[in-house]
C-alpha cells in the first residue's frame, strides 16, 4: 500500500433495459476534469457502499437505484493519490438522469465505452463490464 493520501469511491455501472450504460462528464474542475466517469462519489463516514451509491446517485443525477450486483474493486495509485473504486451493477427505479453535478449524460453501448475518455481507474471497470454483460 501507498503512502498516498487514499479516497473510497462507491461507483455505479447503471444498466437499462436496452443494456445501455450511462455514463457521465465531470464538470472542468479538479485534476480528472471533463473526463467521462461512471457516475458515484466518496463515501461518507459510517455508510457502506449500496449506501453511498444510492446517496451519490440521488445527488449527482437525481435518481431513485437500486443496487444489484458487486462487479469489482479497483485499487489504482495516481501521482497525487491513490484510490479504491467499489463497483456495484444498478438500474434505475423512478426520474431521468439530470445534470445535477455533471457536465454531461450520455447512454451508451458497451462498444462504445473505449471511444470515451475516462481516468484511467475507470478501464479496470469497462474490462469488468465486458466479461459480464455479455454472459
Amino acid at each position: 500500500m501507498s503512502n498516498l493520501p487514499h479516497t473510497k469511491i462507491g461507483t455505479a455501472v447503471i444498466v437499462d433495459e436496452n443494456k445501455k450504460i450511462l455514463i457521465d462528464k465531470r464538470l472542468n474542475k479538479g485534476s480528472m476534469a471533463n473526463k467521462w466517469e461512471f457516475p458515484g462519489g466518496k463515501f461518507e463516514k459510517g455508510e457502506d457502499a449500496i449506501a453511498c451509491i444510492t446517496r451519490e446517485i440521488k445527488e449527482e443525477l437525481g435518481l431513485e437505484i437500486q443496487v444489484d450486483n458487486h462487479l469489482i474493486d479497483v485499487h489504482y495509485d495516481y501521482a497525487q493519490f491513490s484510490l479504491t473504486l467499489t463497483v456495484y451493477y444498478a438500474h434505475i427505479l423512478s426520474g431521468e438522469p439530470q445534470t445535477l453535478e455533471c457536465a454531461e449524460i450520455r447512454w451508451v453501448e458497451l462498444e462504445e465505452l473505449s471511444s470515451f475518455d475516462f481516468p484511467p481507474a475507470n478501464y479496470q471497470i469497462i474490462e469488468a463490464i465486458k466479461t459480464t454483460i455479455n454472459n
